[in-house]
């Protein structure tokens, strides 16, 4: 009854900080419509190119944008002085302009991962232009097969978006909620009022523990289900297998907020010791991208941080419907971390 009590009394203060609830719930239901709606149908933008009006129009001109065409390549056409200025605004990042009796394709250097990308396929549609124009066989391409890694379903920005939704919600909570919160009572001299107190130390601390749990169950409740109605995403794996990452994480994220707690007197003191972690983390472990691009000591170091194999393991089972078999050692690191948080917790916990 005690601990009920509790429990009760954690929800009641935390229902009345309205912010805290905005960022909790809504939030990350509005960053997955956001960005699922923009990216819906891939992975990412569509690539565009804009072309340069020629002077003299030719039939290499007409090919060339029928190859481009072909090729799924967004083409705005433009005259030249209108090209320029949005060039000069930086609003381009490849242009295809009339240069002597070819042409001349300029990248933009800020934009180079669209650009170069753009670049491919516009040299890939000039040599079929050349090929129809000239009547030979059109160059063989390799076929393209876009499917996730565990072969379940096409590839779907909003479907990658939602497990790391899921797993940054957790640092969040960790963090934000479990530690600063304890730095604001020892900071206001609750912790020190309650140690003498009849309230039984664990029952507060489990109170905490429980209410951040059930905050946690639906956080995720609500972004599967708007996934689920919004994008058509839905659990490919087992559920169970899913309870048990979920709740690895949880653990792990709720020790590393008791831990850094630890180490602040003030809450300004902690939400910049909180952000040091934070936002490594949120950028680094492939919330909203992967490292495929960055150097490989960057993607060595990363693997090793708690969530970037907490989040690889949560794809695997929830999107393609894998076990966690083969995924032994990636856990064991979250595993570790939730040790080592949680022993430095012990540590360095203190009611004054």
């Amino acid at each position: 009854m005690l601990l009920w009590r509790q429990f009760a009394m954690e929800w009641r203060l935390y229902g009345r900080d309205r912010v805290a609830m905005f960022w909790t719930f809504a939030f990350p239901v509005i960053l997955l419509m956001g960005f699922g709606t923009i990216f819906r149908d891939g992975g990412g933008p569509k690539l565009s190119v804009v072309r340069v009006q020629s002077p003299n129009p030719s039939a290499h001109d007409a090919a060339l944008d029928q190859a481009l065409t072909d090729l799924q390549l967004k083409v705005q056409t433009l005259p030249k002085a209108e090209a320029e200025a949005r060039w000069t605004r930086g609003e381009t990042a490849a242009q295809l302009e009339p240069d002597g009796e070819g042409y001349r394709l300029r990248l933009n250097s800020y934009l180079m991962a669209q650009a170069g990308a753009t670049a491919g396929l516009v040299n890939q549609a000039w040599l079929v232009a050349q090929a129809r124009l000239s009547g030979a066989p059109e160059p063989q391409r390799i076929p393209v097969q876009v499917e996730s890694p565990g072969h379940k379903r096409s590839t779907n920005y909003a479907s990658f978006l939602l497990p790391g939704l899921l797993g940054l919600n957790l640092v969040s909570m960790g963090l934000f909620s479990v530690g600063m919160v304890n730095v604001s009572y020892r900071e206001k001299g609750k912790f020190r009022r309650l140690a003498v107190t009849p309230l039984p130390k664990w029952v507060f601390l489990l109170g905490q523990v429980l209410h951040r749990l059930t905050v946690t169950v639906i956080q995720a409740a609500i972004l599967l289900l708007v996934g689920r109605l919004a994008f058509g995403i839905q659990n490919q794996g087992s559920f169970l297998d899913l309870l048990l990452i979920m709740t690895l994480g949880t653990g792990c994220f709720m020790a590393f907020g008791f831990a850094l707690s630890g180490f602040a007197e003030t809450s300004e003191g902690y939400a910049a010791i909180s952000n040091l972690v934070f936002f490594p983390l949120m950028l680094l472990s492939g919330v909203y991208f992967t490292l495929d691009a960055a150097p490989a000591w960057l993607q060595h170091t990363v693997a090793i941080l708690p969530l970037a194999p907490f989040l690889r393991a949560l794809r695997a089972v929830f999107n393609d419907g894998g076990s966690l078999v083969g995924h032994g050692t990636g856990l064991a690191i979250v595993a570790a971390w939730a040790l080592a948080a949680f022993a430095l917790a012990v540590r360095r916990f203190r009611w004054a």
